[in-house]
């Protein structure tokens, strides 16, 4: 029995199941790195056996080797329309200080693998949008999730409210990686995201994790018991966040060897945590954001002066924004609010943006240096008393003010 393999290798090492050379119908993406000197690196896409990928697993070319399966959208909470806003700018905005930056983003690219986006909504008059889609279902947004994630980023004033952080950005890649539902596959991601650094992305923000669930049911549809395809599923699960972290990995050396521009990855932690429920009902940040090479982002909320860490949160986070009762760009046009790690993560992608641009300006600007810059952002000050140090990492994310 053949499934769908991704498969990270070095150019020197060839991609069919007896290694003699490259199969028929075999889908790559290729991009040179000082890593493996002079050879190139590839990711594909092959139908193989077991014996096929233990095979491959034996190879010492081979960096990483992953069944595809399926990724969902972080879906948000208390959707509600926001047409009638009375605030200037919303309060994300504020909290992190982007509307007492000097900067804007102007000379960065971000990249947003999300559900689409609705090029025609006023929010993003005047920025080029670069789109390509990887789901089959063609260009735009159904969902909704991508329009309002794009919005937060880089979203230009509407009817007078501000809801974007970094409004200067003049272009954003969209790469279309989860359908209408707001599913997709790990292949589509891991294909975006080299499609975004091949174009430019200093930064790529991802709201959308691993479905666990749905690969075990998928495989006990097909008639798998279900202990077997929890243990499959695991494993899979495993292999795809070592293979996150190998094109984490690549994408750094790439852009520390001068092929690509410095790139900062950030993916949402995941809302499964339950701590409205139950106190100690935390889930950890599962994949991609755990991945090492990414920036795990939590969602923290407002009441009053103060802050605290969203019930729905994973725990075990990096750094934290802004995400409950965000209002951004609705698909069809006005506003609307959501709350999740999904509402964060655009807001610390846009704040990336505002580092990335400072750094630029002074001539500093590389993957390391803006990864630090931004979490070390991090402020704990307004937090409710008590907070876990673990749920919110450094702390709620700040803009660059001088």
């Amino acid at each position: 029995m053949k499934e769908k393999y991704l498969i990270l290798s070095s150019s020197r090492a060839s991609m069919t199941g007896d290694l003699n050379g490259p199969p028929a119908g075999t889908r790559s993406i290729t991009a040179t790195t000082s890593r493996v000197t002079p050879a190139e690196l590839k990711v594909d896409v092959n139908s193989l056996d077991k014996n096929a990928v233990m095979r491959y697993s034996r190879d010492p070319s081979i960096m990483g080797i992953a069944p595809i399966i399926p990724v969902r959208l972080m879906k948000p909470f208390k959707v509600k329309t926001a047409d009638k806003m009375s605030l200037q700018t919303t309060w994300g905005i504020q909290a992190t200080l982007a509307d007492k930056s000097p900067y804007d983003g102007s000379d960065v690219v971000v990249a947003v693998l999300d559900t689409g986006i609705d090029s025609k909504h006023p929010a993003f008059k005047g920025v080029k949008l670069v789109e390509k889609d990887f789901t089959g279902e063609g260009k735009g947004d159904k969902n909704g999730h991508g329009t309002h994630c794009a919005g937060t980023i880089f979203g230009q004033d509407v009817n007078g409210n501000r809801i974007g952080i970094a409004r200067g950005i003049k272009k954003a890649l969209i790469g279309k990686v989860l359908g209408e539902k707001g599913g997709g596959t790990t292949d589509m991601i891991i294909q975006a995201m080299q499609w975004a650094v091949d174009n430019g992305a200093h930064v790529i923000s991802m709201s959308l994790g691993i479905d666990f669930p749905g690969y075990v049911a998928e495989m006990v549809k097909k008639g798998m018991p279900a202990a077997l395809a929890t243990s499959k599923a695991l494993e899979a699960y495993r292999s795809n966040i070592n293979m996150f972290q190998a094109i984490a990995t690549l994408i750094r050396t790439q852009s520390e060897g001068g092929i690509y521009q410095p790139v900062a990855i950030l993916a949402a932690a995941g809302n499964e945590s339950q701590r409205d429920v139950r106190p100690s009902f935390e889930i950890a940040v599962s994949p991609p954001a755990v991945s090492e090479g990414f920036i795990s982002v939590g969602a923290i909320g407002k009441t009053g002066n103060s802050y605290y860490v969203a019930p729905f949160s994973n725990t075990g986070v990096n750094i934290s924004g802004p995400g409950v009762d965000i209002i951004s760009a609705k698909t069809g046009g006005g506003l609307e609010s959501m709350s999740g790690t999904s509402m964060a993560t655009p807001h610390l992608a846009g704040l990336a943006a505002l580092w990335a641009d400072k750094l630029i300006r002074s001539g500093q600007l590389n993957s390391m240096l803006l990864t630090s810059k931004l979490i070390g952002s991090g402020s704990t000050k307004g937090f409710k008393a008590n907070t876990d140090p673990v749920d919110i990492g450094g702390g709620l994310a700040m803009a660059p003010t001088d």
